[in-house]
């Protein structure tokens, strides 16, 4: 039977949507769904460490996010343009967004510095209106977009980045160059926590997986299993597999922290005949998996997550790791109990 987009709706209150972060990270609320007694409790993030097991492997992801916004002028008409870097697509050449769209043509430069040393040729169209970028630059390209960039906060939060967002819209242990958002779940960690969840018996393993744009891009079709993903890259070292391995043949649970981690792990899920299981491969890629209910996991115990926008595939995702059900009922108390909502939100963990 197809599922309907309606499926996954629900009523927020534009006031729930959190507009800034929390002074203390592991300071915000957290829900805890337990799906074998199906009950909800409601604690604060800290207290994840009482529902980690020693042997359990706590999965994170450790892209960066880029300052990717930048703000340039059309040279020949002074015209103001913004830019959203999405991806590299070869060397200096980048897939972008840019506003307003319909004056930038093939051939058209824009300079983002009043000397000039920062540029970009607009080279052809990509997908969805976006355009494919050359940019020229002096010195090293990251650190010219840490210098003129801004952080690409989320469309609904409604306000300009500042300099808090350059700390707090970034995990603790953000490490490889590449999102364009930030993997949210994380974001709740400090490394205080991290040393404490370690110091009980609890494995910490990294994959990489690049967020791109199409994490907000809407769902536009009423049968969902005719949406298709944007492909984003994503890497599994043989360390992260190894530990992973260690730990299913041992018995403890993969515990992924955010939809990301989630979909890299059950994209580089393989098989293995011998151990009757699936096992995590070490390996790099591109993955477009859609995971939505009647999707069966592969290597995922548990899942930290924040709360997701209407529709979403983010929310399809936990209704397939849990029950839709489920998921829309701890919504209902999440916005009955004024939870705070997306990116710099509360969080959930389903175990």
């Amino acid at each position: 039977m197809s599922m309907n987009i309606n499926d996954f709706d629900y009523q927020l209150p534009k006031e729930l949507i959190a507009q800034r972060p929390l002074a203390e990270r592991d300071g915000c609320r957290l829900m805890v769904l337990d799906r074998e007694k199906k009950t909800i409790a409601e604690r604060v993030f800290r207290d994840i460490i009482d529902y980690l097991r020693p042997g359990d492997c706590l999965v994170m992801n450790d892209s960066r996010v880029i300052p990717a916004r930048i703000f340039g002028v059309k040279e020949g008409t002074g015209a103001r343009i913004e830019f959203l870097i999405i991806k590299r697509l070869d060397g200096d050449l980048w897939e972008t967004m840019v506003r307003p769209g319909r004056r930038l043509k093939p051939g058209d430069v824009v300079s983002f510095s009043e000397d000039g040393s920062f540029k970009a040729t607009v080279e052809g169209y990509g997908q969805d209106g976006t355009r494919h970028v050359r940019f020229q630059y002096d010195g090293i390209f990251l650190e010219r977009l840490e210098e003129l960039g801004h952080m690409p906060l989320p469309p609904y939060i409604e306000r300009p980045s500042d300099r808090q967002d350059r700390d707090m819209y970034q995990t603790v242990y953000a490490h490889e160059d590449g999102s364009v958002a930030a993997p949210t779940a994380g974001l709740h960690f400090t490394d205080q926590l991290l040393a404490r969840i370690r110091e009980k018996g609890v494995k910490t393993a990294y994959v990489t997986l690049h967020v791109g744009i199409g994490t907000f891009r809407p769902v536009k079709v009423e049968n969902i299993e005719e949406h298709h993903m944007h492909f984003e890259e994503y890497t599994v070292s043989e360390e992260t597999a190894r530990l992973v391995n260690e730990t299913v043949r041992g018995g403890g649970r993969i515990v992924a922290v955010g939809t990301t981690s989630v979909r890299t792990l059950e994209s580089a899920a393989v098989f293995d005949e011998k151990a009757g299981r699936h096992l995590l491969r070490a390996s790099s890629g591109s993955t477009g998996i859609f995971i939505y209910p009647g999707y069966r996991f592969k290597l995922t115990d548990a899942l930290i997550t924040n709360f997701h926008l209407p529709k979403s595939t983010l929310l399809m995702l936990i209704s397939a790791f849990y029950d839709r059900e489920e998921i829309l009922r701890a919504y209902e108390q999440a916005v009955a109990n004024k939870y705070r909502f997306f990116s710099y939100g509360d969080a959930m963990l389903i175990i």
